[in-house]
């Protein structure tokens, strides 16, 4: 027995989506940038420092003179010595004048040139305490500066941006169909009867 069919055979559309991504590019050229930094200004004035020892008298002390001094020491005892010598003869000369007042001025001279003088002894302190002179003077410094700003220079560069958009394309890859196919159909009438 054979039964009528119907066959429906169908097919969908079908989008094809073509799809371009967008490009986005972007360079930060660097800032111009310029720094200079003048010197600093700086002036020292400075009075060195002076210490000053004298040990000359510390020095004669202990007998250890320059040739100079001894010279001048030398000349003033001589003077000295001189004029004692002088005094001493006036005097001897005016009581040899006046023996007339009495008393023997000429043994008394004898006996004071017949001793040698008598030298007296002590305990000291070789070289004298304070002989050494020391002075110090600290001297001074004066220092005076000034100090520049630096100078600052910029410029700011901007963005160097490329976008290139994207793009988006829809076609129709495939279209929708339906296929009717009829397998047994027949049409019967009246003393007629066809296949379709």
């Amino acid at each position: 027995m054979e039964l009528p069919q119907i066959r429906l055979e169908s097919t969908y559309a079908k989008i094809e989506i073509k799809t371009k991504k967008d490009h986005l590019q972007i360079e930060q050229p660097p800032a111009d940038l310029s720094i200079q930094q003048p010197k600093a200004e700086m002036q020292i004035d400075k009075v060195p420092s002076k210490l000053t020892i004298d040990q000359t008298k510390a020095r004669a002390d202990v007998d250890l003179k320059s040739v100079s001094r001894r010279t001048e020491e030398a000349a003033q005892k001589g003077r000295q010595d001189w004029l004692e010598g002088i005094a001493r003869r006036i005097q001897e000369g005016e009581d040899l004048m006046k023996i007339e007042n009495g008393g023997n001025p000429i043994v008394e001279q004898a006996k004071s040139k017949r001793y040698l003088p008598e030298h007296e002894f002590g305990i000291g302190w070789v070289p004298t305490e304070g002989s050494v002179q020391i002075n110090y003077d600290p001297g001074k410094v004066d220092i005076n500066w000034k100090v520049h700003k630096p100078i600052i220079s910029s410029r700011m560069r901007q963005p160097i941006i490329n976008y290139t958009p994207g793009n988006v394309e829809i076609n129709m890859k495939q279209y929708q169909s339906l296929k009717i196919d009829f397998n047994n159909l027949k049409f019967v009438g009246t003393n007629y009867e066809q296949l379709i």
